[in-house]
């Protein structure tokens, strides 16, 4: 069973998260369990400050390091393995489904949800593993951050989802953008399901969704074809994609 820790000063934000779809099934099948704490509880000061003013001068606050210190200390000192800890930040290492993959074999993960300007960097230093960056753009705190990743790597663990060929399907699994799909009625309106996927023809329905796998990444992000490496068929299939253009 996988354990995760979320240190917030928000820590009811995540009560819906955690309650719902996925992540509640997940729960309540042993996969996995949650715990929000307050790191705030941690501070040892009269008036449970958390933050500061930096040194040097400059706007917005600093975490201190004390209270993430002892909050991480307490949550590690009964873990088997050593945890990751894990900070949300907009200099980390920008998130990917790999990065999920590999996170998703862990025994315990521990999430540092900052605000304010920053954090005192002996955080950075002396308690983060990883430090992930969800995208190039500024939330006001690491709670949101922190849910997106929490999703995408209990999505993963063995025996949450129903189908486990969903998760090896899922777009950038593969490195590669996932083909479209298509539901009953095969006519909609007049819009007609793709003949292949109706025709019963096993090879010529995993040839279409190959095909159009490399379609929609030739169109939407040629970047992940870079660095994935092509089989003859594939290689095929893209030379006809881009002679059809």
């Amino acid at each position: 069973m996988m354990k995760i820790d979320v240190l917030s000063l928000f820590p009811e934000m995540f009560e819906g998260v955690f309650g719902s779809s996925i992540l509640k099934k997940a729960n309540e099948k042993d996969a996995v369990t949650f715990q929000v704490t307050n790191f705030r509880d941690y501070a040892d000061n009269k008036h449970s400050t958390v933050d500061d003013y930096p040194y040097g001068g400059g706007a917005g606050m600093v975490l201190k390091p004390q209270p993430i210190f002892d909050a991480v200390d307490a949550l590690s000192a009964h873990s088997e393995t050593k945890p990751k800890v894990i900070l949300l930040c907009p200099q980390g290492e920008r998130y990917t489904q790999q990065k999920a993959e590999e996170l998703a074999k862990e025994d315990h993960l521990i999430f540092i949800c900052g605000h304010y300007e920053g954090y005192d960097e002996r955080i950075r230093e002396h308690v983060v593993t990883d430090e992930i960056s969800i995208g190039d753009y500024v939330l006001t705190g690491g709670e949101l951050g922190a849910m997106v990743v929490i999703d995408s790597v209990v999505r993963l663990l063995p025996g949450v989802l129903g189908n486990e060929d969903s998760q090896v399907h899922d777009s950038f699994s593969t490195g590669l953008l996932e083909h479209p799909h298509y539901t009953r009625p095969s006519d909609f309106r007049g819009m007609k399901v793709p003949a292949e996927l109706i025709s019963g023809n096993h090879k010529k329905i995993d040839e279409w969704r190959i095909k159009e796998s490399l379609r929609r990444t030739w169109n939407r992000r040629p970047d992940l074809l870079e660095n994935y490496s092509l089989n003859d068929i594939e290689k095929k299939l893209l030379a006809e994609i881009q002679k059809e253009k």
